[in-house]
């Protein structure tokens, strides 16, 4: 069977039965024509998942009957069990669709901060091409610039504050990596930063405050930075190279991906910004502190390769509706057919 041109001659009562299923209110003739499509679109569907090796295109279809089947026979979506959906299914499996571009990111972007806080350490040249003052104790003292950072705002202003920050940077990463360039100076400068900082304690001798103070909600907040890189340069790539769709078709698949990766990083980078403001400037020593960030992270690498990993395999093996699509099965936008 020939996918695509099966696929293009079906497409639009496809799209139309989207259309119908998606309506509030249908006339007679429109409720008639909504459960001849079903009908249609359900044999369809079985054709394809005795023949075609494009799981996408089955979940799709599968996402959109379901919500067809729901409107067909009256019932009404459980918005909390769409919310609990989502956690468990449409996010980890976009997280991990995803992961060789994130992982990837975060490979480079620690390359190029361990190479530039060398630098910044051990030459002086870096001192004079970067603009940093001779004298930086006011930063790497004790008590200084670095430090304060963490406690000179009340905790719960501050995490609400880093929350902020932090989902704005997110954001921006995952929506101008369909631009690739500005994705990446973003990515870079975050690197610049972390490098240069790093430099200069480790010039101070003080790299034990340094990673004290980083690392306790630094590990998954990088973490979540890298996942917003990765997922925006892959929208950016889609655009170069959209296989075997449709550019349009293509980019729109996957900028639904990344919706739901972005709304699933709102939630990630609250954790964050509760470490942040709570755990990070908190009187609990620096190892239990580290401790706590790195129990983070862990639940979310067991989240990502566990659970997202079961979802996405499932899909391949039943067909099921979860490509990490914003909208997951029984919502109301298709997955990998738009």
């Amino acid at each position: 069977m020939d996918v695509d041109a099966y696929s293009y001659a079906h497409r639009r009562a496809w799209d139309r039965l989207d259309y119908l299923a998606s309506r509030r209110k249908l006339s007679g003739e429109e409720a008639d024509e909504l459960v001849l499509l079903y009908r249609r679109t359900s044999q369809q569907l079985a054709r394809l998942q005795s023949h075609s090796p494009d799981p996408e295109l089955i979940a799709g279809l599968s996402a959109l009957l379901a919500r067809a089947r729901g409107r067909v026979l009256g019932s009404k979506s459980d918005a909390w069990q769409e919310i609990g959906r989502f956690w468990t299914h449409a996010f980890p499996a976009a997280l991990y669709r995803s992961w060789p571009w994130w992982v990837s990111v975060a490979a480079v972007f620690l390359l190029v901060s361990a190479g530039l806080a060398v630098w910044v350490a051990e030459f002086d040249s870096a001192r004079t091409v970067l603009g940093i003052p001779a004298d930086t104790s006011d930063i790497t003292g004790r008590g200084g610039a670095f430090e304060s950072y963490y406690s000179e705002h009340p905790q719960g202003a501050f995490a609400a504050q880093v929350w902020t920050n932090n989902a704005w940077v997110t954001a921006i990463a995952l929506f101008t990596g369909v631009l690739i360039l500005p994705a990446v100076y973003l990515l870079f400068m975050n690197a610049l930063n972390l490098g240069v900082s790093a430099g200069l304690m480790a010039e101070a001798g003080r790299l034990d405050s340094f990673f004290g103070f980083i690392l306790p909600h630094g590990t998954l907040e990088l973490t979540a930075v890298f996942v917003a890189g990765g997922a925006g340069l892959k929208l950016g790539w889609t655009l170069i190279d959209p296989g075997r769709l449709s550019r349009v078709e293509a980019v729109a698949r996957q900028g639904r991906a990344t919706a739901t990766i972005a709304l699933g990083l709102v939630g990630v980078l609250l954790v964050c910004g509760c470490i942040e403001g709570f755990v990070t400037p908190s009187a609990l020593p620096a190892p239990v502190r580290i401790a706590i960030g790195f129990t983070a992270e862990a639940l979310f690498l067991v989240y990502v390769f566990g659970v997202g990993r079961r979802v996405v395999s499932e899909q391949a093996e039943r067909a099921r509706g979860v490509t990490g699509d914003v909208a997951p099965e029984g919502s109301q936008t298709t997955l990998g057919i738009r």
